[in-house]
């Protein structure tokens, strides 16, 4: 693969975000500086570390910056939780995101695993490109 933008995961992050932005605008005005603008934060958060993560050159710079998507998918899937339970979403926009929300989480996983059994056998991040 020649850039991050290549790589799968990123690409459905990236529609992650794009859903988040639609899903966002159907959202009260009262949770502009609240609700909406940490959902567009940690939403835009995942994709941010796999192409930061790629540009490091390091197995394990790449490893942390792949958890750290992660965490921010969780961060994510908790304010679409928030978001649930207050009632403040359509069951359509919940089964997309959700569904995009648990593809995108198999991805990473896979990734984070794949990468600490390259770095176990001491393989550069630059061999998976």
């Amino acid at each position: 693969m020649k850039s991050y933008k290549d790589l799968m995961v990123w690409n459905k992050s990236m529609d992650l975000v794009s859903a988040i932005y639609l899903l966002t605008k159907s959202l009260s005005e009262d949770e502009k500086f609240g609700l909406i603008s940490q959902m567009k934060r940690s939403s835009i958060s995942i994709p941010s570390n796999i192409a930061e993560g790629w540009g490091r050159g390091s197995s394990k710079s790449y490893t942390l910056f792949l958890k750290n998507s992660r965490g921010s998918l969780l961060e994510l899937e908790t304010q679409i939780e928030l978001c649930k339970r207050l009632s403040l979403v359509s069951e359509v926009d919940l089964e997309l995101i959700n569904s995009l929300m648990i593809e995108v989480s198999k991805m990473l996983n896979s990734m984070i695993k794949k990468m600490n059994d390259r770095i176990k056998k001491g393989e550069s991040q630059k061999s998976l490109n």
